[in-house]
């Protein structure tokens, strides 16, 4: 039997195999790079990190130290307006306060009158109603678009004035219901009455629905009506035959 010895290798190839590893080895390469497209940061004048110390939306202050961009002037908003023909008389400013403005403020907003009351609304004729009513239609479709406006823009300001003013609106067209509503059932009470009433033809074709000449001409024929004036100067000659026979 062989021996474990036989199968290790000798002392001597150890030595040869390990000086040739040496010889051979690998160069060694520096970690840092030569090209880095990072910008270097700057440092800071102070100890503090925050880079967002100083800066106030509130009072329009910035950082307090001097930036690489603290030289540039900030752009302006450019004053453009669009060379596009409008027509100041068109009906869709009516959804508008006025011609070529979005919204009203607050302070304006607020700065309108009471409602109409019923008793007010009585003494108008037709055409002043109708004419009230669509004016506080288009009160209404202006306020619709504020109220959407402002939330678009998320302005944050304006919402209660706004339903403060719909309100007055709102009131006044229900006065105006109200008015109309008392002067049909009146209208209809009438028509009834006339309807019963043997002088009234409500379905005469020439248009003249108050007929009393048949009425007329009756108490005429009788021959019962005289001139009352006549009929005092008679008795007044009367009387004076009188007092003469009795002298």
């Amino acid at each position: 039997m062989t021996s474990s010895n036989a199968l290790r290798p000798p002392a001597r190839c150890l030595a040869r195999i390990g000086s040739q590893l040496a010889g051979h080895a690998l160069p060694s390469y520096s970690i840092r790079a030569a090209f880095s497209t990072t910008a270097r940061q700057c440092k800071r004048k102070t100890k503090d990190n925050n880079k967002s110390r100083g800066v106030s939306s509130l009072y329009g202050s910035g950082p307090r130290e001097h930036l690489s961009m603290s030289d540039i002037p900030l752009p302006k908003p450019r004053d453009f307006k669009p060379k596009i023909a409008v027509d100041e008389n068109h009906g869709l400013w009516g959804f508008f306060p006025e011609p070529g403005k979005a919204l009203l403020t607050p302070k304006e907003t607020e700065e309108h009158g009471r409602a109409w009351t019923v008793e007010e609304l009585r003494r108008k004729s037709w055409e002043d109603l109708h004419s009230l009513w669509w004016l506080c239609c288009k009160e209404r479709n202006m306020l619709a678009t504020s109220r959407a406006e402002l939330g678009r823009g998320k302005l944050g300001f304006g919402e209660k004035e706004l339903e403060a003013r719909d309100e007055e609106v709102m009131k006044t067209m229900r006065a105006i219901k109200h008015a109309l509503t008392e002067r049909q059932y009146t209208w209809q009470d009438a028509v009834d009455v006339a309807m019963s009433d043997p002088e009234i033809d409500m379905h005469a074709e020439d248009g003249h629905v108050y007929k009393p000449g048949a009425y007329e001409e009756d108490f005429e024929s009788e021959g019962s009506w005289t001139d009352p004036s006549k009929e005092n100067s008679k008795d007044g000659e009367l009387a004076k035959g009188d007092k003469e026979l009795s002298r």
